[in-house]
């Protein structure tokens, strides 16, 4: 078998993450709010389900950024927001025909700790009012530690948050500058003691290696800084450069950027420092303690995947609330409005600010599970799988050519009815994940690198 070339052209092919199957930019405008409502009314029983909150505000913009966020110095475009999104919570509450256990919330965005601590408190107070938890529900926050006060802190800890993702990127000052991002390594450590002695045992650090003047020795250096301080979970990306759609990424000099031979060298010295250091590589690009929950997910085969990335989440519905939130419920995928002025408007009439989604197909279902499972535990029993669908596995493996080159490249290795990544491609698993994506190149959307 052919060695891995790190330079063979799957490393440099920009490729969906994978975190649902189609992916977005698959979605229409043929699935509408009334079609999220017959959804949301005939949901049926016997699910669980986590829920998403965007919250699309930040103070300052880093210029690396992908999300769908806007810069306010101002809290009442914040507070404004905050109206609309309770009663958005009430309206899909109210449309909901199952009551289902919800045991997981996650706050993303922008920065959702930007709101006042006492409106993050009134708003998980709603979200619990109209949505039962399960009584080991975890709460994830998404965190910017330059901005975390010890109010905020006290808020967190009384909203029973369980789960705090810091905001790291890089402690090298020069890769801060370049992409407007300062911050020192007291601030994330101050962060990081603080919401442990508020109660929020489970800290995550956020990383991402191919930031501009990044260079190998600079992501170690990050590395070394951050396991003193013994996070949890460490996730690991790979930074997307897409100017044309993200306009505040020219600020980047693409002339500062690493070459797909950097950005796998950054990338392969940051996962053999976490493993080096006691942390266990879950799917491509996290990393936990031995004792996680997520690292046992993994070893049990209960590891998944979604909006948020790897994740223990069971859930059968995901419900997404705010400005260009995604959710996932059985029978397809649903997405609000991005534009906040547009978004406010819709629900202002008392509608659902769905603006687009995707009705899933048998062939997506079982498509789906392969792609989930191969990302999860770099592994997938194709009969098994295609067995559970009612399907033959000719379905997915006749005539797949990539598939075929995959193995050729020393990627992928079949064996029987297993097909699984090779140890040391590990990291381009999402190479080997699109061989059974039948929408590969369908969309015009320039995805993130493969590594």
């Amino acid at each position: 078998m052919t060695r891995f070339d790190p330079t063979a052209r799957f490393q440099q092919e920009r490729l969906p993450r994978y975190t649902s199957y189609p992916t977005a930019p698959h979605f229409s405008d043929a699935i509408s709010q009334e079609t999220y409502g017959r959804w949301l009314a005939f949901m049926p029983g016997g699910v669980s389900g986590s829920l998403y909150v965007h919250i699309p505000f930040c103070r300052s913009m880093c210029w690396y950024c992908g999300c769908h966020t806007t810069i306010t110095k101002h809290d009442a475009p914040i507070d404004d927001y905050l109206s609309i999104l309770t009663r958005e919570i009430n309206l899909v509450a109210d449309r909901i025909g199952q009551i289902f256990p919800v045991r997981h919330v996650h706050f993303g965005g922008g920065t959702p700790t930007i709101m006042a601590p006492g409106s993050f408190v009134e708003l998980v107070t709603l979200i619990r009012k109209r949505f039962p938890f399960a009584a080991d529900a975890e709460i994830a926050v998404e965190i910017d530690p330059r901005t975390l006060s010890d109010t905020t802190v006290s808020a967190l800890s009384a909203a029973g948050v369980t789960r705090a993702s810091l905001g790291v990127q890089s402690l090298d000052p020069v890769v801060q500058r370049a992409v407007n991002r300062v911050q020192d390594l007291d601030q994330i450590a101050r962060a990081t003691e603080d919401l442990r002695n508020a109660g929020i045992s489970g800290v995550n650090f956020d990383l991402i290696y191919g930031l501009p003047h990044q260079t190998v020795v600079s992501c170690v250096e990050t590395v070394l800084q951050c396991v003193a301080l013994r996070p949890d979970r460490f996730a690991v990306f790979g930074y997307a450069h897409v100017p044309q759609f993200k306009k505040h990424q020219r600020k980047i000099d693409e002339a500062t950027l690493a070459d797909s031979t950097g950005r796998l060298a950054q990338a392969e010295a940051i996962a053999a420092l976490l493993m080096e250091a006691g942390y266990k590589r879950i799917g491509f690009d996290h990393f936990a303690l031995p004792d996680d929950a997520i690292t046992r997910a993994q070893s049990s085969g209960r590891l998944r995947r979604n909006f948020q990335g790897y994740t223990t989440d069971p859930g059968d519905v995901l419900i997404g609330f705010g400005a260009s939130a995604i959710g996932r419920l059985s029978q397809g995928y649903v997405q609000n409005e991005v534009a906040l002025p547009r978004y406010a408007e819709r629900i202002a009439r008392g509608e659902l600010a769905t603006s687009k989604g995707y009705a899933l197909t048998a062939d997506d279902r079982l498509r789906a599970e392969v792609i989930e499972r191969l990302m999860c535990d770099f592994r997938v029993d194709v009969d098994e799988v295609c067995r559970k669908h009612a399907v033959r596995p000719d379905v997915l493996l006749h005539a797949n050519q990539r598939l075929c080159d995959l193995v050729a490249e020393g990627l992928v290795e079949i064996d029987g009815p297993i097909i699984s990544v090779s140890e040391e491609a590990s990291i381009l698993v999402r190479s080997v994940a699109s061989a059974f994506d039948a929408y590969l190149g369908s969309s015009n959307r320039p995805y993130s690198r493969a590594v």
